[in-house]
C-alpha cells in the first residue's frame, strides 16, 4: 500500500502531534500565565478579558474537529485490525467482523451473549477452551450431556 496523504491529512496529522505534546501544553499554560499577568496593565478591561475567551473559543472549535478526525481515523484502523484477528483465527467467530454498523438494540444482545459466553466459560476447567459462543454452547452441552449420562449408568 502507498501511503499517499492530501494535504488535509498531512496537515491534521501534524497538528494532533504538535497539539497533544508537552510542548503544546507548556507554551498554552504559558499563554494563560502571561495573559493573567498582564491584566494589571490593561486594568481588567473587558477587552483584555475578551482575548482570552476568544482565543481559547477558537482554538477550543477548531480543536474538537481534530481530534474528531484523530478518533475517526484511529478508531478505523483499531476496528480494522481487530477484522483482521477474527478473520485470520480458526477458532473466532466471524459474524463479529464489522459489528460496528449493528444498531444500539443488536449490540445490546450480542453483549447479553457474551455475558452468557463468559458464565459458561466459567464452567470449563480450562478458560481457553471456548472460542466463540456456539463453540461455548457446544461444549456445555457435550459435557452437561457427559455427566447426566455418568449419573444416570446404575452402580455394580
Amino acid at each position: 500500500m502507498k501511503n499517499k496523504k492530501n494535504l488535509f491529512e498531512t496537515f491534521s496529522n501534524w497538528a494532533t502531534s504538535a497539539t497533544g505534546s508537552s510542548t503544546a501544553f507548556i507554551g498554552a499554560t504559558a499563554v494563560v500565565i502571561i495573559w493573567a499577568l498582564s491584566g494589571p496593565f490593561f486594568n481588567y478591561s473587558q477587552t483584555w478579558q475578551l482575548v482570552i475567551n476568544t482565543g481559547t473559543t477558537i482554538v477550543t472549535f477548531l480543536m474538537v474537529f481534530l481530534i474528531q478526525k484523530s478518533q475517526n481515523k484511529d478508531s478505523k484502523a483499531i476496528h480494522l485490525k481487530l477484522n483482521e484477528l477474527l478473520a485470520s483465527h480458526q477458532g473466532a467467530s466471524n459474524r463479529m467482523v464489522d459489528i460496528e454498523d449493528l444498531t444500539e438494540e443488536e449490540l445490546d444482545r450480542l453483549h447479553k451473549f457474551y455475558i452468557e459466553l463468559s458464565e459458561l466459560a466459567e464452567k470449563e476447567d480450562d478458560l481457553t477452551a471456548t472460542h466463540s459462543i456456539d463453540a461455548a454452547r457446544e461444549n456445555q452441552h457435550r459435557k452437561s450431556s457427559r455427566y447426566s449420562q455418568k449419573n444416570e449408568k446404575p452402580e455394580r
